[in-house]
């Protein structure tokens, strides 16, 4: 199924309340594990595909070597400004581009980096195969992709709550996009039909997702991804509403106080 053009609109209020609630939220601990992965290859060009707002950016600039080059970019200008305003450790490119026509030439970077969002590409070998592209012989493409929903229980929590609000036509996008890339066999064949001959290495990678109450993760999910564009479109006047009943299904679940969830993702490496 093609995932609408909405489930890539991170416009308006979206990336300002995706930095301040859903990058500490569920972010973070991949960034530092994706920015370890790198450093421990040692390259001397970097390239970060649909960087957001710069969660991985930033834990890259502050880990790499010295003299390393970090070029970010995003096809979502909304999103690529709130990172550049936010800042980095060292100097950073940031660069407006599409996943699936990269600016750049062949054989440029050491390594190519994405964390969450080849879910959103909508040809995935075709986008793989640009990274191929763009890398060195012997470079790494690394790239994480978040497990099944039922993995992820805030996220799940919230879907459930929205199918309750809107029986008649549920809002999908976190099950159909962010968590709709999961399985392992698929993204195999994605990486040989880009092109790599090096078997992908794939692992699944568990954290806990904490906030200090169930209505951060609500507002996260619910007001911060284009999840929010799904329930504007069936009501506007109902996103309160949206964020109460996910706020009230998290509480129901983790407690009215700190909430401590399971997240899980795929954390794929494979080299030119």
């Amino acid at each position: 199924m093609t995932a609408p053009k909405s489930d890539s609109a991170f416009a308006g209020s979206i990336p300002q309340l995706y930095e301040r609630y859903l990058v500490p939220l569920i972010f973070e601990p991949y960034a530092i594990d994706l920015a370890a992965r790198v450093a421990a290859r040692s390259p001397s060009r970097v390239l970060e595909i649909a960087a957001g707002t710069g969660v991985a950016t930033r834990r890259l600039a502050a880990t790499l070597r010295p003299g390393t080059t970090i070029v970010a970019t995003d096809l979502n200008r909304a999103m690529l400004e709130q990172a550049a305003a936010l800042g980095t450790a060292r100097p950073v490119e940031w660069k407006q581009a599409d996943a699936m026509r990269l600016p750049f030439g062949d054989a440029s970077f050491d390594a190519v980096v994405c964390q969450f969002g080849a879910m959103f590409f909508p040809d995935k070998a075709k986008a793989l195969a640009e990274a191929k592209r763009v890398l060195r012989d012997g470079g790494t493409l690394i790239f994480s992709v978040w497990d099944r929903i039922e993995d992820n229980e805030f996220a799940d929590d919230v879907t459930r709550a929205m199918a309750k609000l809107f029986p008649d036509d549920p809002p999908r996008f976190l099950a159909r996009t962010p968590h709709g890339y999961h399985d392992a066999s698929a993204i195999a064949r994605d990486v040989a039909a880009a092109g790599f001959t090096d078997e992908a290495q794939i692992d699944v990678r568990t954290e806990r997702s904490r906030a200090p109450s169930p209505r951060e993760p609500a507002i996260a999910y619910c007001e911060g991804t284009p999840l929010r564009s799904e329930i504007e479109a069936r009501d506007a006047s109902r996103l309160g509403e949206a964020t109460d009943l996910a706020s009230a299904a998290i509480a129901k679940r983790f407690g009215t106080g700190v909430v401590d969830g399971k997240i899980q993702a795929l954390v794929v490496t494979v080299s030119r």
